[in-house]
């Protein structure tokens, strides 16, 4: 960064993969949260709110590092707590079904993250594939797209749509984890406003100054 430079560029945040990927987060609970949770009920708004508020405070953190490195943390962080917000409301969602929960070693994990879906529509075509497979390797007939399938070999819609989520959501976590420890670092080694305020005045004033004071260095000495 030029030091000469009193606010930096800054509010690119729509070229963050965080936010590109906190966004898709909170395109799959819309899309969730319609089909498997009452309209009408508090889950629906909580957990809408807490994907909306992970995007919102990224794009909001974003704008604010121009002017306020602190401001942008805070917020980068809000944005990071609303979304483990939202993951324990999908482990919800699951424990009070008796819906398994994906291990970390579970490779439909990996298969999701590697298929690097940029849409809701994708996520639910996965979702659908993944189904449509466990459908065929298990017991027809017992999946139910209500979630009370009690068949070990074959997964429901709502199991395996919110445990993408799920995966989804701890993509968002680690990149916003690895965003604050960024700023955190920048922030320490740059300062933030007032730090760059004192920076721009201090050159500009010794730029200005001629070094070399004097008799007979004045322009006009002759």
């Amino acid at each position: 960064m030029d030091d000469r430079t009193l606010i930096p560029k800054h509010g690119g945040y729509r070229k963050l993969r965080s936010f590109q990927i906190a966004q898709l987060c909170y395109d799959v609970t819309v899309r969730f949260c319609d089909r498997y949770i009452d309209r009408r009920s508090r889950t629906h708004d909580q957990m809408v709110q807490a994907a909306r508020s992970g995007v919102q405070n990224i794009a909001e953190g974003s704008k604010a590092s121009g002017t306020s490195k602190k401001f942008e943390i805070k917020l980068t962080n809000v944005a990071r707590a609303s979304l483990e917000e939202l993951r324990l409301d999908y482990e919800d969602f699951l424990r009070h079904r008796g819906l398994p929960l994906w291990n970390r070693e579970d490779p439909r994990r990996a298969a999701l993250i590697s298929r690097r879906c940029a849409t809701a529509e994708a996520v639910a075509l996965w979702v659908r594939e993944v189904r449509g497979r466990s459908g065929q390797n298990g017991l027809h007939g017992h999946g139910r797209d209500d979630g009370t399938s009690t068949s070990s070999t074959s997964s429901s819609y709502p199991e395996i749509a919110a445990n993408a989520a799920l995966v989804l959501i701890g993509v968002a976590c680690g990149l916003l984890d690895r965003q604050i420890a960024a700023q955190a670092a920048a922030f320490e080694t740059e300062g933030g406003f007032t730090e760059r305020l004192h920076r721009v005045r201090s050159q500009r004033r010794f730029s200005g100054r001629n070094p070399w004071p004097g008799p007979g260095n004045s322009s006009t000495a002759g």
